[in-house]
């Protein structure tokens, strides 16, 4: 039997998570770090994504307006009433600003991953802050053009028992204005963790590679020998067996001689 070459207890060298081996350490030509000018260039570029994000919520804005249901009211000259009591329109303008956020932030994603795929972190947090800014800017856009939120001066003008709108507003403001920068934030996430480019991995040397240890063995030099090929059984066979024990029992004898001479008894 041979030993194998490779020890079983030998780690995986293809494993990512192994830690570096004793006595080494990072390769000289590895990732080379961003330069001034590339960091200022990253932040202008985030600055931009902001500001065109921050812009599109008027349109956003505008989106809202148009599609978001109405509140109906209605007045008697004393008191102003919902028309409907169990409408759900207010719920719906809510969630029409919801969905229309979310979508903002869908595309918003995709466009700013491909304009620019490597992403980082000021491009991504100028994504955050677009989104959030955008989403102020519609609701204000979307609650200044709509009714006035005036209420009983709207009244006393549509007159009595006549129905107009109630302003259009948010009640869940808070999960409102932040739908568009977290769904931009986890759909550029997933697209850069899916199609964006890879980091090339960190190569490793060792302190003191090279004539610290001698020279590189000759190839095949460390190759273990496979198993002799078996003994010939044919008439000559027994000639080489017989030769092979006159030779070791007369190199028994020489070893005994050297032995008594030696001081050492002869083992009988």
């Amino acid at each position: 039997m041979t030993a194998p070459l490779t020890p079983p207890h030998q780690p995986d060298p293809h494993d990512p998570w192994q830690a570096p081996p004793s006595g080494s350490r990072l390769a000289s030509g590895g990732p080379v770090p961003p330069t001034a000018a590339e960091r200022r260039a990253e932040l202008v570029r985030a600055a931009v994504t902001a500001l065109l994000l921050t812009a599109a919520g008027l349109l956003l804005g505008l989106l809202w307006l148009w599609l978001a249901p109405r509140v109906p009211l209605v007045s008697d000259d004393t008191a102003v009433y919902l028309k409907d009591s169990e409408g759900e329109e207010a719920i719906g303008a809510d969630g029409t600003f919801v969905l229309l956020a979310l979508a903002f932030g869908l595309v918003s994603a995709v466009v700013v991953f491909l304009l620019r795929r490597r992403g980082g972190i000021p491009l991504v947090v100028g994504l955050a802050l677009g989104g959030l800014l955008g989403s102020l800017l519609a609701w204000g856009v979307g609650t200044w053009l709509g009714p006035t939120s005036d209420v009983v001066a709207h009244a006393k003008e549509a007159g009595k028992g006549v129905t107009f709108d109630a302003p259009l507003e948010l009640h869940a403001v808070g999960a409102a204005v932040l739908a568009w920068p977290i769904a931009g934030m986890i759909v550029h996430l997933l697209l850069t963790w899916v199609f964006g480019p890879r980091d090339p991995e960190p190569e490793w040397e060792f302190w003191g590679s090279g004539e610290a240890f001698g020279p590189a063995p000759a190839p095949g030099a460390g190759a273990v020998d496979g198993p002799a090929a078996p003994a010939d059984s044919g008439p000559g066979s027994g000639a080489g067996s017989g030769a092979g024990s006159e030779r070791d029992s007369g190199a028994g004898a020489d070893g005994g001689a050297s032995g008594a001479a030696d001081g050492w008894p002869r083992r009988s």
